[in-house]
């Protein structure tokens, strides 16, 4: 009989969701805005109302300055702005939430939720799980594999390989090389400066990969694409800066913070935890009867 298909959820993008989107005039009994975690919990009850999900993961980031990946490359993620206090707070229940509801959290001060992600997937695919990631990034999309899918929940917009390759100009195995030669605004990585995204697709579909690229340069001026020397000559001046930015774009798959038996399983949840929560954060008598439904499935 086949395993249940396992989710494995971006969380962030969907706290900043709730964020930036519900009105912070949404408080507590302290004064404190809580909207950011009440988009988050409603989120997490959308998805298991459409899903029926048993097998899921919630993976958050933590390691903005103190990822692997600024050691390799200090300005790493350095254009982005701390989260202010009352974020950090929402965040953190949002992650209690996840963990008295039962559902394995993932989190690291040195491996990134893509890499917590990459490592949970390769390890529930070893368990026979189908996998669908959650998550709104392009980056994941690296990770999606022949029976996989990568679902734009908010747009309701799903990925198989064959998707990915449709609207990014790559397969899915080529995604961190793509990233790796255009760069990433997102996330301060520099690439080639003058080289977007499908330049980089239209390189990678003649030379395979960033390697079959740099041991071919003198036959980018062949190619018969607009600027064709202009980039030959630009792929020649940054090819080491194109192989520091691989070691960013590419995610990790073997993150020893995620156990090699992680049980995707929901386990039994903290009632009396869910119920001191909900009181911290202002949840009516309506919310929690939704979640003791929810939860009793």
């Amino acid at each position: 009989m086949p395993k249940p298909t396992a989710y494995l959820i971006d969380s962030s993008i969907y706290v900043f969701r709730a964020w930036y989107t519900l009105p912070d005039s949404l408080r507590n009994g302290d004064g404190e805005p809580v909207n950011a975690v009440y988009g988050f919990i409603d989120f997490v009850a959308s998805f298991l109302e459409e899903t029926k999900a048993t097998h899921a993961s919630f993976a958050f980031d933590q390691s903005l300055t103190s990822s692997f990946r600024n050691t390799i490359y200090p300005p790493y993620k350095a254009n982005r702005e701390p989260a202010p206090d009352e974020l950090k707070r929402q965040f953190e229940y949002c992650r209690r939430f996840i963990e008295a509801a039962g559902f394995p959290l993932l989190s690291s001060d040195r491996y990134e939720a893509d890499d917590l992600i990459g490592t949970a997937a390769t390890h529930a695919r070893s368990q026979g799980h189908k996998i669908t990631i959650l998550s709104a990034d392009k980056d994941l999309a690296q990770l999606i594999d022949e029976h996989d899918t990568l679902w734009d929940y908010a747009r309701n917009r799903k990925f198989n390989p064959k998707k990915v390759k449709e609207h990014f100009g790559v397969r899915p195995d080529q995604i961190a090389d793509q990233l790796a030669i255009a760069g990433d605004k997102v996330d301060n990585i520099p690439g080639v400066p003058g080289v977007g995204m499908t330049t980089a697709a239209r390189l990678l579909t003649k030379f395979e990969n960033i390697e079959g690229l740099l041991e071919n340069i003198s036959a980018i001026s062949d190619m018969g694409i607009r600027g064709a020397k202009r980039i030959q000559g630009l792929i020649d001046e940054h090819q080491e800066m194109i192989l520091l930015c691989k070691k960013l774009t590419q995610i990790k798959c073997d993150a020893e913070t995620v156990n090699k038996d992680l049980e995707l399983q929901r386990s039994q949840c903290d009632y009396s935890e869910l119920d001191e929560l909900f009181s911290e954060i202002g949840f009516g008598n309506l919310r929690r009867e939704k979640w003791k439904k929810l939860l009793a499935n």
